[in-house]
């Protein structure tokens, strides 16, 4: 029997890859990048429209009016086309995992890593860049994107991951390896 995971990659992936082909094949795939970033920041600022377009009583013109009328003239025309497709086949819900797995489709295509960064403070573009040039050391990667998030609980510092590498250079995560030496130390 499929988990849920596995069935959610088996109707992401093939929508994220039909997009990139249609992308690559009208020389699109960077304004599809674009797009799609718009749209999942757009999901993440909204959570009214989430639940609206996964919402199964609703009826499809009315989310596809809604996705017009928020996203019509910030998205090319294709990927409008794109959005109204995932509302008649009844996969737009997936549209945050697929949005996701056409960005990790364009970074693997553009030799680019993701590295999410977690601190307690906003980040400086100074700070930023020494992070990129840090990742591409580590990974060889010709390009980094970085992902920001804030989290007080790290007192300071900041955690980098770059798939599954994880780099814990915060306050939070040295006092737990200080604790732990100490435990094991008695």
């Amino acid at each position: 029997m499929k988990g849920s995971g596995t069935l959610v990659g088996a109707v992401v992936e093939p929508y994220a890859e039909a997009l990139m082909s249609l992308g690559q094949a009208n020389d699109l795939v960077e304004r599809f990048g674009e797009d799609v970033r718009f749209l999942k920041e757009l999901l993440a600022t909204s959570e009214e429209l989430r639940q609206f377009i996964e919402n199964p009583i609703a009826k499809p013109e009315a989310k596809k009016a809604v996705l017009q009328q928020l996203a019509g003239e910030q998205i090319h025309a294709y990927t409008l086309n794109f959005l109204s497709l995932l509302v008649d086949r009844r996969r737009i819900q997936f549209l945050d995992a697929i949005a996701q797995q056409y960005l990790a489709l364009l970074r693997k295509l553009n030799k680019t890593v993701l590295a999410e960064v977690t601190s307690v403070v906003e980040l400086s573009d100074d700070q930023k860049q020494v992070i990129r040039d840090r990742v591409i050391a580590m990974t060889e990667a010709q390009q980094v994107e970085l992902e920001t998030k804030l989290d007080p609980s790290l007192i300071g510092g900041v955690i980098i991951k770059v798939g599954s590498q994880v780099i814990d250079a915060s306050l939070r995560g040295q006092l737990r390896r200080i604790g732990i030496r100490l435990t094991s130390a008695t």
